[in-house]
């Protein structure tokens, strides 16, 4: 299974985190991606940190191919100019799509002690599942800031699915469902980036440090 990961989509609305710039693409862009992932049974698309595209833009286009996505918000944004709202996210669950949690804000696990990683692992998914009427139980973490004790934590409270260090290479990694790399989309995106990813051109540049921390 190849999983790329999408961030913001269109023009922003809101001002950009310093390098966030990197991965945002245009919707013309995204309508490639779409195209090339319609055409891959074995390929998966998530979304990080709710931006407001996830709604006006990604979810009608997704719907228009029949396709799922999987949304990952920043619990501590949600509302936020330029983020989803609680409506926005029912709105993703209504339509079937699934609502998962990328922390409270700009989630590093090892940066944080326990008290910090309780409202990263702990209160940010169950705000998001109030918020959205779902409970949440997919959780993607972002860089490659993640330890056994993050996921021993995950495991325990019940994940189903973790993604973990997204970068611009790499097809996926054989850890099963439980534990996916993903492929995260930059500016630079076109058809032939994306075909490539989808036959393993850019190789697996993580698998073997991820399937070290299946062991846990």
């Amino acid at each position: 299974m190849v999983n790329f990961a999408v961030h913001g989509i269109g023009r922003p609305q809101r001002a950009l985190d310093p390098g966030e710039d990197e991965r945002w693409i245009t919707v013309e862009q995204f309508e490639t991606l779409l195209d090339v992932v319609a055409k891959c049974p074995e390929s998966r698309l998530t979304f990080d940190d709710g931006n407001v595209s996830d709604v006006e833009v990604a979810l009608p286009r997704l719907a228009q191919r029949g396709l799922r996505g999987e949304f990952f918000p920043l619990a501590g944004r949600v509302g936020s100019r330029g983020f989803v709202d609680r409506a926005g996210l029912r709105e993703l669950v209504a339509a079937g799509m699934d609502v998962g949690s990328h922390g409270w804000d700009r989630f590093g696990a090892r940066r944080f002690e326990e008290r910090a990683l309780r409202r990263e692992l702990d209160a940010a998914p169950r705000l998001l599942g109030e918020l959205s009427g779902r409970a949440v139980c997919r959780y993607s973490l972002s860089g490659r800031r993640v330890d056994r004790r993050v996921l021993g934590r995950l495991r325990a409270a019940g994940a189903t699915r973790v993604y973990v260090g997204s970068g611009p290479g790499g097809s996926g990694v054989r850890g099963g469902e439980w534990l996916q790399h993903r492929v995260e989309v930059h500016r630079d995106l076109d058809r032939r980036w994306a075909e490539g990813v989808l036959v393993g051109r850019y190789g697996h540049r993580w698998s073997g440090r991820l399937t070290g921390l299946l062991t846990f």
